[in-house]
């Protein structure tokens, strides 16, 4: 009877044990995977195998997600968060409770989807001001954009050189930085030195017109801005009176070129 077949394969799904367990976690019948959740022999690294499959159901992933004997694990956490299939709020939910650096791991993880890549950067980002030196540095080094640029921001020394290293870096982030209010002097100074932001167009400008930017790199930069950039730094109330200076300079040095051209 087909009743009775199914019965059966559901009790050796809850029964099972060894070889014969480790081939069910490959089964595609919903029912039978969780049956086996029942399994008193499954353990964590049963689960962690299974969610590495990306044909789970949401039902699945839902009553994993419902048992606390397996959402007090780490790994089984993680995997959950950072499956497809896994319902938002439970995704968010398992997020709260991870730690830091595997925060990190899934927020760098393309697989992972796209919002909740963000959400853990978000979670990363409020326990920043929070975090010992040896932890922020971490991140200065190896997180993810905005991770690395809210440390940057904060302008430890330390941070300071291995943010403006990190890979996953933005030239967008950058900018944000420099625009905001009380970013530390070090800070622009280390943009305005660093062999890889301080050659970007964008940032040049943004710099010409901060109030933080050493002298010898404003002049360095100022002849390759374009005049309407610089005549639009000349409109900033922010800019300062030797930045308007050495602007108008640039300007008019530019104009006698000009008229030395004519012939």
């Amino acid at each position: 009877m087909p009743g009775d077949d199914v019965a059966a394969s559901l009790q050796r799904a809850r029964s099972a044990s060894g070889d014969d367990l480790d081939l069910l976690i490959h089964e595609a019948d919903v029912e039978t995977l969780l049956a086996l959740l029942e399994n008193p022999n499954m353990q964590e690294p049963h689960v962690s195998r299974l969610l590495e499959r990306l044909d789970l159901s949401t039902e699945f992933l839902t009553a994993v997600a419902k048992e606390g004997k397996w959402t007090s694990s780490e790994s089984i956490r993680l995997r959950l968060a950072r499956h497809p299939r896994t319902p938002h709020r439970i995704a968010i939910s398992v997020l709260r409770q991870l730690y830091l650096f595997d925060l990190v791991r899934l927020s760098l993880l393309p697989s992972a989807p796209a919002d909740i890549r963000r959400a853990a950067e978000e979670f990363i980002l409020t326990r920043v001001p929070h975090l010992p030196i040896g932890e922020k540095l971490t991140l200065a080094r190896r997180g993810p954009p905005r991770v690395a640029a809210a440390v940057l921001a904060e302008g430890q020394p330390q941070a300071v050189k291995l943010a403006l290293g990190n890979p996953q870096l933005t030239e967008s982030q950058i900018l944000k930085i420099l625009a905001k209010p009380g970013v530390p002097a070090r800070v622009v100074t280390a943009i305005s030195q660093h062999a890889k932001w301080s050659v970007q167009y964008n940032v040049r400008v943004a710099l010409v017109r901060h109030a933080h930017t050493p002298v010898p790199s404003l002049l360095k930069f100022l002849p390759d801005i374009t005049l309407r950039d610089l005549k639009d730094a000349l409109t900033l109330e922010t800019l300062t009176p030797h930045f308007r200076k050495y602007i108008q300079q640039e300007l008019a040095r530019r104009a006698d070129n000009a008229n030395e051209s004519i012939p």
